[in-house]
């Protein structure tokens, strides 16, 4: 299938990636296009951004979780009704796992995709020298995508002489600039950018932000750029056969066809404190049978009744810390559930929640949920971040084979759990990490389930079996 798309990436982190992004898809909207949006790599919070500004589900692609077929695969599943695709790169467009490969970067993701690469240069401060950080990027390697340049933080003044001298010298096309925006910034935190909510006026700030755009970027080449991406092709049998028995996609259940089939069903933890989670892992579970029941820590009593299994995720746990810990009769209510036996899937800040206590962001300690014992507590950098490799001896009583996963968090926890190494990729770093059990499997790592449907496939079989008492 052919589908116009672009990349937008950067030579590093902070050079405007996400704000430009936003701006051109919100611009993309207002002419009428039907967009669709990805991030490259793990991220949660920039989906969420692409989210609000397009009104519908933004997705990830991480060529570290998924092989080449698989990539494409989602890639086209999730775009192929849109009009246009637009990928946000992931820190400097070559930057890979372990700081020293370009798998797992932009870079890699628009190779496999064979998607048209704009990289976005920060112009503030320099002149000439952008041409040969330019050149440098495009000529880094043989095969880069890079066609295109959006020079950020430029003076109107400046662009055409800019523009003529960058395309004589590195032959990239200049697809326009962005003005120095002194009332359009995303503001960050610990994890990142604040969440979309949380910043005033967005939409206001998004629609100013398009009108800049429709000005300064040249739109119409940007449109016949990402029309020039060629064909993709997968192997589809590969993707139905790779995965470990598992029928890959899976086969969505007709439960009209076979009313005994009972659907299982999921609690979902969705609210301030827990909101990232990859929709691709809800829609892996959904096609295995699930169905799913939101619910929240802060503001409900009580999970919700007749559940088969439930799942926390991570997020700002420790941003509300004071009212988890007030609400003393969903802590009771979760721990009922562990103690009956209820199949609970807890990542990150969802892991640290089930502890008997934790810190927020001042180290002021917080009776939690009481199901792990020790303390989850504030530090002051990065714990373990990056890719890793889980391996073990499986989860929810079934084998499954390595697993990879990802860590992003400021906390540290007094009892980590040892059901699993984690390894760390072009690395000799491991440590011991998870709580696993028939019902149980939590820790800090994020996984995302088509890096290994295994995980996805134990933890709803033990839930189907569930559901099946």
């Amino acid at each position: 299938m052919k589908i116009p798309r672009i990349l937008l990436t950067a030579p590093s982190s902070g050079s405007g990636k996400t704000l430009i992004t936003c701006g051109i898809l919100n611009l993309l909207k207002k002419r009428g296009l039907m967009p669709a949006s990805f991030k490259c790599g793990p991220d949660f919070i920039d989906p969420m951004f692409h989210t609000t500004v397009i009104g519908t589900q933004s997705w990830n692609l991480d060529t570290f979780f998924t092989d080449p077929d698989t990539t494409c695969y989602l890639f086209e599943k999730h775009a192929k009704e849109c009009q246009i695709a637009v990928m946000e790169g992931v820190m400097g467009f070559y930057d890979g796992i372990a700081g020293i490969s370009t798998r797992a970067s932009a870079y890699d993701v628009a190779r496999i995709t064979k998607t048209p690469a704009i990289l976005i240069v920060d112009a503030k401060g320099a002149s000439v020298s952008i041409g040969a950080l330019i050149k440098g990027f495009k000529e880094y390697r043989e095969d880069s995508p890079i066609a295109g340049v959006i020079l950020n933080r430029l003076s109107p003044m400046m662009y055409s002489r800019m523009k003529e001298l960058i395309e004589k010298e590195t032959n990239v096309s200049v697809l326009g600039y962005v003005p120095v925006l002194k009332d359009c910034i995303l503001e960050s935190r610990h994890l990142g950018l604040v969440l979309p909510g949380e910043v005033e006026q967005l939409q206001q700030k998004l629609d100013a932000l398009s009108e800049i755009l429709e000005e300064s970027l040249e739109v119409g080449k940007l449109l016949e750029l990402s029309r020039s991406a060629k064909e993709l092709d997968y192997d589809m049998e590969k993707i139905r056969t790779v995965r470990c028995g598992l029928h890959f996609p899976p086969k969505k259940q007709n439960f009209r066809e076979n009313p005994q089939r009972k659907k299982v069903s999921i609690g979902l933890a969705q609210d301030e404190a827990f909101c990232f989670f990859y929709k691709d892992n809800l829609e892996l579970l959904e096609d295995l049978g699930a169905g799913f029941v939101p619910f929240s820590p802060i503001h409900d009593k009580k999970l919700p009744d007749g559940l088969d299994g439930f799942m926390l995720h991570g997020g700002y746990p420790e941003l509300y810390a004071e009212a988890l810990s007030a609400n003393h009769s969903m802590q009771a209510s979760i721990r009922e559930a562990l103690e009956r036996g209820i199949p609970v899937v807890a990542e990150c800040g969802g892991f640290m929640y089930l502890h008997q206590e934790m810190e927020d962001m001042e180290g002021n300690p917080w009776p939690m949920v009481g199901a792990i014992e020790g303390r989850a507590y504030h530090t002051e950098h990065l714990n373990r971040f990056g890719y890793i490799t889980l391996e073990g001896n499986g989860a929810f009583g079934r084998e499954t084979g390595p697993i990879p996963a990802h860590e992003f968090h400021y906390f540290d926890s007094t009892c980590c759990g040892e059901a699993f190494t984690a390894r760390k990729p072009l690395s000799k770093r491991s440590w011991k990490c998870i709580h696993s059990s028939e019902n149980l499997f939590a820790g800090f790592p994020h996984l995302y389930y088509y890096g290994n449907p295994r995980f996805a496939e134990a933890f709803y079989k033990r839930c189907e079996e569930r559901a099946r008492r």
